[in-house]
């Protein structure tokens, strides 16, 4: 069920590749200097973009030293290409005990960082963990409404203050109630604006030391949410980021209905951190737990291939 919705989140981008490559892979074709130059092609054109170059260089690498010889053998060797570029890209998310855990979430207005919050309060709520939000982002009425709404749809209760409040005195006083209330995860939302590094980074640090008074190895994650859809924007984002936080794991949402789905890839390559969950729907139960395999199995199907 959770492969399926992976694999219809990733469609268009399956489609494109599955187009080119069962063109090339149907008409006996031999591994040779055209077949490689039009892969490259068909790479390119899809979401891979310039990884599918360099994934074409590897391959010309392997031929040139006899390690592949026939079309037949392109299918495994691309596919052991991406995931070694997701190694060490999954992790799960920390548990501390006792709690609670506590997670800054942080990302620009748009990037579906509000609704990511409350999908990963239900997914967390659905294994049984008791869960509180703290309504960080009050630069932005609209956000603290927002998750406000979800957290009564939810069940699930939130530490807000009114509009223009200090973050760091919210995010105080969403870990004294969580300490209190013995809640096993604190998701608490950050200011949705990215400033000049320097303004984001004193901002942050203030949230830390803060949270830190109450409970010291506190936070325990800081997940950066960017949406899939944006392409170069979200790669730019998770660099800028980078610099600005010290950001632990990822949350890529958008990921349904887009045909983004190499950015995983791109935005690995700026921030090498794990991925801990894709957003693949619109639905609250529509966020999953990264895993390397079913990504690239979803995006590099093969299952109306022929080879040659």
């Amino acid at each position: 069920m959770v492969f399926g919705k992976l694999r219809a989140a990733l469609k268009k981008t399956r489609e494109v590749l599955t187009r080119g490559l069962s063109r090339l892979f149907s008409l006996g074709r031999k591994l040779d200097a055209t077949f490689l130059d039009e892969l490259e092609h068909v790479l390119y054109q899809s979401d891979l973009g310039p990884l599918g170059t360099r994934l074409v260089e590897e391959l010309k690498a392997a031929y040139a030293r006899r390690e592949i010889a026939e079309v037949a053998q392109v299918p495994a060797f691309l596919r052991a290409m991406l995931l070694r570029r997701l190694e060490g890209a999954a992790a799960p998310l920390a548990k501390t005990t006792p709690g609670p855990t506590v997670i800054l979430i942080v990302g620009v207005n748009g990037s579906g960082k509000t609704t990511s919050i409350a999908k990963l309060a239900n997914h967390l709520k659905q294994q049984g963990h008791k869960v509180m939000l703290g309504a960080g982002d009050t630069f932005r009425a609209a956000a603290v409404e927002q998750l406000s709404l979800w957290a009564d749809r939810l069940g699930i209760p939130i530490i807000k203050q009114g509009p223009g409040a200090d973050t760091a005195a919210v995010a105080y006083d969403a870990v004294a109630a969580a300490i209190a209330r013995k809640v096993d995860y604190l998701l608490l939302d950050t200011a949705g604006r990215l400033h000049t590094q320097k303004n984001l980074m004193e901002e942050l640090k203030k949230i830390v030391r803060v949270v830190q008074k109450q409970l010291p190895s506190a936070p325990h994650e800081t997940l950066l949410v960017l949406d899939a859809t944006t392409g170069q924007n979200a790669i730019r984002q998770a660099s800028e980021f980078s610099k600005a936080a010290p950001v632990t794991g990822l949350i890529l949402a958008k990921m349904d209905g887009t045909a983004k789905g190499g950015a995983v890839f791109g935005i690995r390559e700026v921030l090498p951190v794990p991925v801990k969950f894709l957003g693949v729907g619109e639905g609250m139960d529509d966020l999953e737990p990264f895993n390397p395999e079913h990504y690239v199995d979803a995006i590099l199907s093969f299952d109306k291939i022929e080879p040659a």
